[in-house]
């Protein structure tokens, strides 16, 4: 039997600049090539997507099940019925456990079948990609063995974020809230759902302008720690971090979009926070403070504090001009500062934005609205652009 291969992130090899930056992009799936069929006693799966993306594919046990990882892709086109092979008794779709970046599919399996083939071919034309894996009966044994081979893939464990092309810019997006936590509520709508749906636009908005790589705080309707979403931007060796909400007002209105950054009082409160909560190698990128006491460390974040704050503060100011000049509505107390959990990491800068109110009928519109969230997003796109090419300058000025 041909097994895939399955330990390891499949490669693509793909011509030129733009496929690259085409990579690292949101596919989607095209509903037409997208099918799981019979096969004698096995399956065919066939998943058409927009572009090329690496992935993977593993198999667990009990219950058998076929683990089909790639890198980030937009479920949302996925074909009623595609679970039509009467080997296949499920699918579940999602982000990859833990892992920041990449998409998984789950086909439960009433069988033991091994993966005889999987391959992506790419047609040339049109730029779309096909993902073809076929599945042949084996014995119990097999399977087990099979899967305890794969158990490291398939499993929902936290991997590291793919490294970051040099020169790239790396943009943290934290959609606020999720699972337990769906946010303000209104008229059917979720705030957590709303924001998901945002930030994944805007995600592909900035990794198409080839110069950006994001990482997503979540990539799917589940609850993460706010500190944990710190964490996450860290790990990612973020070079900015934007959390979106979209709040409501019990009593009183409130309309158009406001930027927050960390406020002085919380910068204080959050340090001494931080240093008694995480891991010191874990607070500073570059600065190993497990050796030092609470004195040491704190007067450390302080000084990095110095410098993260007014870049945050830059950003924020950057950000408000850029949604001035486009048609999304800006809230007439446009900068306001909190002490949001989210904006306490001392050498990220970090704003949170509201993208309007849930509470506001007309801003509710405009939320649902995917002409008026494009418009948002550029943007978004170009005030962080212009704001990454001033930051470069002026460290420039400050290193000389």
């Amino acid at each position: 039997m041909i097994r895939a291969v399955l330990s390891f992130v499949l490669t693509l090899s793909l011509a030129g600049p733009l496929a690259a930056q085409e990579l690292r992009a949101l596919a989607r799936i095209v509903a037409e090539d997208s099918a799981a069929r019979d096969a004698g006693r096995g399956a065919e799966i066939s998943l058409g997507l927009s572009q090329p993306v690496p992935f993977r594919v593993a198999l667990a046990d009990n219950p058998p099940r076929l683990v089909l990882d790639l890198r980030e892709v937009v479920w949302d086109g996925l074909p009623e019925g595609f679970d039509a092979a009467e080997a296949v008794t499920g699918v579940v779709t999602g982000a990859a456990g833990l892992s920041p970046g990449w998409s998984r599919m789950v086909l439960s399996l009433d069988r033991p079948l091994g993966i005889e083939t999987a391959a992506m071919t790419t047609d040339p034309g049109t730029g779309q990609a096909r993902v073809s894996i076929t599945l042949t009966p084996v014995s119990a044994e097999q399977f087990a063995a099979m899967a305890a081979a794969d158990s490291a893939i398939a499993a929902p464990v936290r991997s590291a974020p793919a490294p970051s092309a040099p020169g790239r810019l790396v943009v943290a997006l934290d959609p606020g809230h999720g699972g337990v936590d769906p946010g303000a509520q209104s008229d059917g709508h979720d705030e957590a759902d709303l924001t998901l749906l945002f930030a994944r636009e805007l995600a592909e908005r900035l990794i198409r302008t080839g110069q950006v790589d994001v990482v997503l705080t979540r990539t799917e309707d589940v609850f993460v720690p706010l500190p944990e979403r710190v964490s996450i931007a860290r790990g990612a060796l973020a070079d900015l971090f934007v959390s979106l909400h979209a709040d409501a007002l019990a009593e009183g209105r409130a309309t158009g979009a406001t930027v927050y950054t960390l406020s002085d009082s919380a910068s204080d409160a959050a340090s001494a926070a931080l240093a008694e909560r995480f891991d010191r190698m874990d607070l500073l990128q570059g600065v190993d403070l497990s050796q030092s006491d609470d004195e040491i460390a704190d007067v450390l974040m302080d000084l990095a504090r110095l410098d993260t704050d007014a870049r945050s503060e830059a950003l924020a100011d950057t950000l408000v001009a850029g949604i001035a000049s486009s048609d999304a509505g800006l809230h007439r107390h446009s900068r306001l500062e909190a002490g949001f959990t989210v904006l306490t990491a001392p050498d990220i800068p970090s704003v949170l934005v509201e993208l309007g109110f849930l509470s506001d009928p007309r801003d509710l519109e405009r939320l649902t609205d995917p002409d008026w969230r494009a418009s948002f997003q550029d943007a978004l796109v170009q005030a962080i652009l212009d704001w990454a090419a001033t930051d470069a300058a002026e460290a420039a000025l400050r290193r000389q």
